[in-house]
């Protein structure tokens, strides 16, 4: 069975995504919307992915570019079993009406409420709630981070807090800041520790900061141990957990634009790390209290999700032939 795929939104995510549906022999990409004909849509016309206008009001916007489109959002609609929901934080919820009234499954981003959908999903920690459902939330980048790292340690936790150094904007948004300052998230807990409870059950608190930079996150995190753990112990249970790295800073990693640049030598495509990275030395015990701290690649880390999302949804496989499938087809290291 190869299932049919549609992206509404693409962009960061939401090209990523379209990448890796296409790599699936399992799936089929049917097409991409857009709401205008910018340089992205051109550029998917010219890889032969079908782009469709992503309303019915965007259309002139495109007759007037000369841009042939194939459709609008509804006519992808009718081609599909399942629409990948890229667009913007917010009109997910608003356009699961016409997913519904077209009778298509529906896949959500981090930006939407856990409401929006029946589960919210980390493939690694939940994979088998999300067999058969209709509307899955891949949870934000910094909670798949957090839930990547945490889930691997869940039988030793007995709570954590992290604290989350954000990127301020994506490389190619020219129009969010801060330029010259942090901005911390006055609302302690911040979002991110309720969002993580939505997937995996711990007791976790967080507070998150924004800075002026556009690679990566920063997690710096404690966790209070319920059982002992030596450091060792840490480091081999992040070495099996899969999509999850180890990185040393006396190799050379030290700081965020290393561990992109390593990103880069992989040749993959916009520099995916889809793999949360974690330095090795940051790994510390201290009696009954575990440290360490982490980077996650925003632009990446949820887009296997996304392809172990649909997998679940129509069952093609199950929990470790789709993460394993998944992994082998984007080259992810483990």
């Amino acid at each position: 069975m190869r299932v049919r795929v549609g992206v509404n939104g693409y962009g960061t995510i939401g090209k990523r995504v379209a990448y890796a549906v296409s790599k699936q022999d399992d799936m089929e990409l049917v097409g991409i919307t857009k709401t205008k004909p910018d340089f992205e849509a051109y550029r998917a016309k010219e890889l032969g992915i079908p782009v469709y206008a992503a309303g019915e009001e965007f259309l002139p916007t495109f007759e007037n570019a000369g841009f042939e489109v194939a459709g609008t959002l509804n006519d992808l609609l009718e081609k599909v079993d399942v629409i990948v929901d890229a667009t913007p934080e917010g009109m997910g919820a608003r356009n699961k009406a016409l997913y519904e009234k077209a009778g298509v499954k529906a896949i959500f981003q981090g930006g939407e409420k856990a409401s929006v959908a029946e589960v919210s999903f980390v493939a690694q920690a939940n994979y088998e709630k999300a067999l058969g459902k209709d509307y899955v939330r891949v949870v934000s980048c910094n909670t798949t981070g957090l839930t990547r790292t945490l889930s691997a340690l869940q039988d030793y936790i007995d709570y954590a807090y992290a604290v989350m150094i954000r990127r301020a904007a994506d490389p190619n948004d020219s129009k969010r800041g801060p330029v010259d300052a942090i901005t911390p998230s006055v609302t302690v807990p911040s979002h991110h520790g309720p969002d993580v409870q939505t997937v995996i059950p711990i007791n976790i608190e967080t507070s998150a900061f924004v800075v002026p930079t556009t690679l990566m996150h920063v997690h710096s995190i404690m966790v209070e141990l319920k059982k002992p753990l030596t450091e060792k112990d840490v480091i081999d249970i992040f070495e099996n957990t899969t999509r999850v790295l180890l990185f040393e800073k006396e190799k050379g990693f030290e700081s965020t634009a290393q561990i992109i640049e390593f990103a880069r030598d992989l040749h993959r495509e916009w520099n995916n790390l889809y793999e949360i990275a974690v330095w090795r030395e940051s790994v510390s015990v201290k009696g009954k209290r575990l440290f360490y701290i982490q980077a996650v690649h925003q632009e990446s880390d949820v887009v296997p999700e996304n392809v172990d999302a649909i997998r679940a949804m129509f069952e093609l496989a199950e929990k470790w032939e789709s993460i394993r499938k998944t992994n082998r087809s984007l080259g992810i290291l483990k």
